[in-house]
C-alpha cells in the first residue's frame, strides 16, 4: 500500500499510520480511503490480531480532511446527490465495520484532526490527543458549504451533546486539546512521542470495546430532539438566527441542524442515512462548488503566488520605506514590522510619522491584553519602526510604498524625493486605489521598477492586497512585488491598469447602485436590508459613508478632469452624492452622511433627513429585485473587466471580490455568480435592469457573444493557473 502501512507487533496490535504519498499534509483521497478500507479488514479478518492504533506517520498532524480539490468538480462533473451520497455511505461501511467488528480500535492523534480526520478518529473506539497547542480537532466543513459527511453530524452529538456539538459544527471553530478533552472529544492527551503507546495500551486492556451509541439503552447526553430541554434555544432560536445571518444563500447551515435533529432521534445506522442525504444535496449543489473553489482551492494558488514569474529567483524585503503616516500608511507599517522587516514610516512632521508608530503601539498594547503576544516581542516590533521625516533614512530600502493622500502632484513629489535616496535596484509602490499607475510612474525614473500595491484597511486585517501593472512594470518587479505578498501573509491578486483598477470599480458600482435606488425613491432601510440578503456584508449607504461622499465626489471630479468615459463618471449616482456634499453629510469622518453617528458614541442609525431629500415613492419594489440588482451591477462590472484585459484570470476577479470588497462569499465571487446563475440568464437580467434603470447595466456584445454559445468563465478547474 502506498499511503499508509500496517505493521503488527509482537504483543498483536496492529498499527495502522497514514502517510500520504508525495503530499505535505494527510488528506482523504479515494486512494487513501481504499487502502484504508483494506487495512481495516485485514484487522477484522485476522484471528491473531487482537485490535489496532490508528496514526499518522506525518509530524504535527493526523489528517486535515477530504481533497478539496477531488470535490470542487463534483457539481461541474453533473453529480448528482445520490451519487455523493453514496460515495459518503461506502465511508460509513468501512468506519461502522472498524466500530462493531468485534476488535478494538484506538486513535493516536500526532497532531491536528480536522473534517473528515477526526470524523475517521470518532468511529475509533478510544482517542488519545499530543498535548501540543497546535493539535486542534474540528469540523470545518461549514465553511466550505457542506455538511460532516463521515458520521460527524451523529458521532459528535452522541459523544458531547446536541448543543456543544452543533456549536462546532455551525461555526467551524477547531478545538485546543485541552478542550477538546473537556467536552469529551478524546478520552486522553499526551506528550506526542507517548501517544502511540497510551494507544497500544487501551487497546490492549479493553479487548471488547464497543462505541456508547452501539450500547443497549443509550442516550444522547443531554437529550435529543423536540422535547429535549434546549430544544427551542437551539433549534427554533438556531434556525432563525442562521436565516437572519445567511438568507437563503447557504444552504449548509440549516443542513446541518436538520441532519443533527433528525438523526439523533432515530438509530445510529439510520442517522448515518439522514446525514449523507443531506450531504449529497449539498455536495451536488453550486454553493459548497463556489466556497471550494474561491475560498479554497484559487486563494490557494494565489497564496503560493501562482501568478509569479517563475524565471525571476526569489526575493525578500529587508528594509521597507513607507511614505505617508495616515490609517493605511500606519497598517502597512505595523504588518511588515509584525513580519520582521526593518521600517522607515515617513510623513511631512514629526508628530504626524509620531502618531503614525502610536497605531503600532496601540495595537500591540490590545495583544498584550489578550495574551497575545509578550512585552518582549512587542518592544522588538517597535525596535523595528523608524517614525521620521527625513528621507535620507530610506537609503538602503528594498521597497518603498506610498501611502499618501490621493493627489497626482503629491504622489509626484514623494516619489521624486524617495527615488533620490533609494538604491536604483529598490522597488518603489504607489498604494493608490484610483490613479492608474501608469500615469504615476511618469514621476520616476524608473518606471519599470513602478507598480501598484492597493491594501485594503484595516491592514491587519484584510487579507487581499490588489497588485496592479502599469503599462512600463517589469516582470521582475511583479515578482518581487508578489514576494513582498506573501511576507505580509496578504492574498494578491494581479490586475493590469485602469481607472479605478478592478476592486475599486466593482466596489463603486455597489454603493452607487444604493445612492441610485434612494433617488429612485426606494426606501432606505430597504436599500440596506436588501443588500444583506444578498450577503453583502454591510449595506450600501453605510459602506458610502464609511468611504465618504467627498472622497466620492473628488473622484468624479478628477474623471470629468480627465475626460475619461462615462463608465468612471458614475453619472447615475453622482446627483446623490453632490446633494449630500451640498447639505454638508460628507461621511463619517464628518459625523453625518446617509446615517446620523451620535457624539456618544451610540448606535448610527439612517438620517431621518433622507426623506424629505429623497421622498420614498408609494409602492416599493421587491426585496429580491433589489437584491438581484447588487449581485449583478458588481458581476456585470467585473466581466467588463475581464473584456478589457484589467482582470486576466476570473480567478483573481472572484479572489478580489470576496476577499477586498465583501461580495458574497456563496456567490464565489463576480464572475463564479455568473456562472452560477448562468450567463444566458444572467445577460437576460442585465437586459432587463438596463431597460428598467438605465445603460449602466446594458451588456457588451461580448458578453451577449458568451451567452449565445453558453460560454461561461470556468469551463474547467484544469484551466487556471497553477502554483509555482
Amino acid at each position: 500500500m502506498n499511503n499508509l502501512t500496517l505493521a503488527v507487533g509482537d504483543d498483536g496490535i496492529a498499527l495502522i499510520s497514514i502517510d500520504l504519498a508525495g503530499r505535505p499534509m494527510n488528506v482523504l483521497t479515494p486512494e487513501l480511503l481504499n487502502e484504508f478500507d483494506t487495512a481495516v479488514r485485514a484487522v477484522l479478518s485476522d484471528a491473531t490480531i487482537k485490535g489496532a492504533v490508528l496514526t499518522s506517520a506525518k509530524p504535527g498532524q493526523f489528517v486535515a480532511g477530504a481533497d478539496l480539490k477531488d470535490f470542487v468538480n463534483a457539481y461541474d462533473n453533473g453529480m448528482t446527490a445520490a451519487q455523493a451520497a453514496a460515495d459518503m455511505q461506502a465511508f460509513h461501511k468501512t468506519t461502522r465495520a472498524m466500530e462493531t467488528g468485534g476488535k478494538p480500535f484506538a486513535a493516536a492523534l500526532p497532531g491536528l484532526a480536522l473534517g473528515g480526520g477526526l470524523e475517521l478518529a470518532l468511529a475509533c473506539h478510544y482517542r488519545v490527543l499530543a498535548d501540543d497547542p497546535k493539535a486542534v480537532v474540528g469540523l470545518p466543513e461549514v465553511t466550505v458549504g457542506l455538511l460532516p459527511g463521515g458520521g460527524g453530524t451523529q458521532r459528535l452529538p452522541r459523544l458531547i451533546g446536541v448543543a456543544p456539538a452543533l456549536q462546532m459544527m455551525l461555526t467551524g471553530a477547531p478545538a485546543k486539546p485541552t478542550d477538546a478533552l473537556k467536552l469529551g472529544i478524546v478520552h486522553a492527551l499526551a506528550p506526542v512521542d507517548e501517544i502511540a503507546a497510551k494507544a497500544r495500551a487501551w487497546v490492549l486492556a479493553n479487548p471488547a470495546a464497543q462505541q456508547p451509541w452501539d450500547r443497549k439503552g443509550f442516550v444522547v447526553p443531554g437529550g435529543a430532539g423536540p422535547t429535549a430541554p434546549f430544544a427551542n434555544q437551539v433549534f427554533m432560536g438556531g434556525v432563525a438566527q442562521i436565516r437572519r445571518q445567511y438568507g437563503e444563500n447557504v444552504p449548509a447551515p440549516l443542513a446541518i441542524m436538520s441532519a443533527v435533529f433528525e438523526g439523533t432521534i432515530t438509530g445510529f445506522d439510520t442517522g448515518l442515512r439522514v446525514e449523507s442525504k443531506y450531504f449529497g444535496k449539498l455536495l451536488s449543489g453550486p454553493v459548497a462548488r463556489n466556497l471550494m473553489r474561491t475560498m479554497f482551492v484559487n486563494k490557494g494558488i494565489a497564496d503560493k503566488l501562482g501568478r509569479r514569474p517563475r524565471e525571476v529567483p526569489k526575493s525578500q524585503v529587508k528594509k521597507l520605506g513607507v511614505l505617508g503616516a495616515g490609517m493605511m500608511g500606519a497598517g502597512i507599517a505595523y504588518v511588515a514590522a509584525q513580519a520582521g522587516i526593518e521600517v522607515v514610516l515617513i510623513d511631512a512632521t514629526q508628530a504626524a510619522a509620531d502618531n503614525g508608530k502610536a497605531y503600532s503601539e496601540k495595537m500591540l498594547a490590545k495583544a498584550l491584553q489578550k495574551n497575545a503576544t509578550t512585552p518582549e516581542r512587542s518592544a522588538a516590533l517597535l525596535a523595528r519602526i523608524t517614525p521620521t521625516t527625513d528621507y535620507a533614512k530610506l537609503e538602503g530600502c528594498d521597497l518603498v510604498v506610498e501611502a499618501v493622500f490621493e493627489s497626482r502632484e503629491v504622489k509626484k513629489d514623494v516619489t521624486q524625493k524617495a527615488e533620490a535616496v533609494i538604491p536604483f535596484t529598490a522597488i518603489f509602490a504607489s498604494n493608490t486605489s484610483t490613479l492608474p499607475i501608469t500615469g504615476l510612474s511618469k514621476a520616476s525614473k524608473r518606471p519599470a521598477q513602478f507598480i501598484g500595491l492597493h491594501f485594503f484597511s484595516p491592514v491587519d486585517r484584510m487579507p487581499l492586497l490588489e497588485v496592479i501593472m502599469g503599462e512600463h512594470t517589469g516582470q521582475e518587479t511583479l515578482a518581487k512585488a508578489l514576494d513582498f505578498a506573501a511576507q505580509m501573509k496578504k492574498t494578491p491578486i494581479v490586475v493590469n491598469d485602469g481607472p479605478g483598477f478592478y476592486t475599486s470599480r466593482v466596489f463603486a458600482t455597489f454603493i452607487d447602485e444604493g445612492a441610485c435606488m434612494l433617488l429612485e425613491g426606494v426606501e432606505p432601510a430597504l436599500i440596506e436590508n436588501a443588500a444583506k440578503m444578498a450577503g453583502m456584508p454591510v449595506g450600501p449607504l453605510a459602506q458610502f459613508d464609511e468611504v465618504s461622499q467627498e472622497l466620492s465626489w473628488k473622484i468624479i471630479q478628477q474623471a470629468r478632469t480627465d475626460g475619461l468615459a462615462e463608465q468612471y463618471l458614475r453619472n447615475a449616482a453622482a446627483p446623490a452624492i453632490e446633494k449630500l456634499i451640498r447639505l454638508d453629510r460628507k461621511g463619517r469622518r464628518y459625523a453625518g452622511g446617509f446615517y446620523e453617528y451620535p457624539k456618544d458614541g451610540g448606535k448610527k442609525f439612517l438620517w431621518p433627513g433622507l426623506k424629505e431629500h429623497f421622498p420614498p415613492k408609494a409602492e416599493q419594489p421587491a426585496a429580491e429585485e433589489l437584491r438581484i440588482r447588487f449581485l449583478t451591477i458588481q458581476a456585470l462590472e467585473a466581466a467588463r473587466c475581464l473584456e478589457e484585459g484589467v482582470i486576466t484570470d476570473p480567478a483573481d476577479a472572484d479572489i478580489g471580490a470576496v476577499f477586498g470588497i465583501g461580495y458574497p462569499q456563496w456567490t464565489g465571487g463576480t464572475l463564479s455568480y455568473v456562472d452560477t446563475v448562468g450567463i444566458q440568464r444572467f445577460v437576460a437580467d442585465c437586459e432587463r435592469f438596463a431597460a428598467a434603470y438605465g445603460p449602466r447595466f446594458q451588456p457588451s456584445a461580448w458578453l451577449k457573444a458568451r451567452a449565445q454559445k453558453e460560454q461561461g468563465f470556468y469551463p474547467k478547474l484544469s484551466a487556471q493557473p497553477k502554483a509555482a
